[in-house]
């Protein structure tokens, strides 16, 4: 019996050890991910969006290695904020690429929560919906900027048919109306509103 208590007691260091190099590691990486996204949300609250984009990158890159140590949908929701930060620091281009690959991946996954893909949807269809804005507004071809437009269209239709309450319907539903009348608008009454907003 003292025998079985000392090899125990000699044991504890080594398995403290084991702890602290493997799941402590992980654990340590979630509280410096949350660390930053704290500031994170306080640089989006207070309008710094390229200080948001920057913690929130940050955010990303301090998640552990390991994916299986943290929910997926963590880095998910951090994505998506990140682009929408990028949106409103005047990258919408970077923005816009990494939502339609973030919804892509999504999409395919079996577990993804349809909530946190209906997020990174209507983002995705807010960038291609300004885009359109934009390319519209640089004189391009209705060539080039239409299969944006009807992307975005396309995204808050979905949007609206998988609405869960009657609100967020009527919501999508003004979106796909917005899209719509945005394909329809002649330059010059186009050329006199104000660039559209968050």
């Amino acid at each position: 019996m003292r025998n079985l208590f000392l090899v125990t007691w000699l044991a504890l260091p080594i398995g403290a050890w084991a702890y602290h190099e493997g799941p402590g590691q992980d654990r340590t990486a979630l509280e410096a991910a949350d660390a930053v996204l704290v500031a994170a949300h306080a640089a989006a609250d207070g309008a710094d969006w390229k200080g948001a984009v920057k913690r929130y990158e940050e955010a990303l890159k301090a998640l552990p290695k390991d994916p299986d140590a943290f929910d997926p949908r963590t880095a998910q929701r951090i994505q998506i904020e990140l682009n929408k930060a990028r949106m409103l620091a005047s990258d919408l281009p970077t923005a816009r690429e990494e939502l339609e690959t973030l919804v892509e991946q999504m999409t395919g996954e079996p577990a993804t929560d349809p909530k946190l893909l209906g997020e990174a949807r209507q983002a995705l269809a807010r960038a291609q919906f300004y885009s359109t804005w934009l390319m519209r507004l640089e004189g391009l071809d209705r060539a080039e900027w239409e299969p944006e437009i009807e992307a975005a269209r396309q995204n808050y239709r979905l949007l609206a048919e998988q609405a869960g309450d009657a609100e967020a319907k009527v919501k999508h539903q003004g979106d796909v109306e917005a899209a719509i009348r945005l394909a329809r608008m002649e330059i010059e009454d186009l050329q006199g509103l104000p660039l559209p907003s968050e």
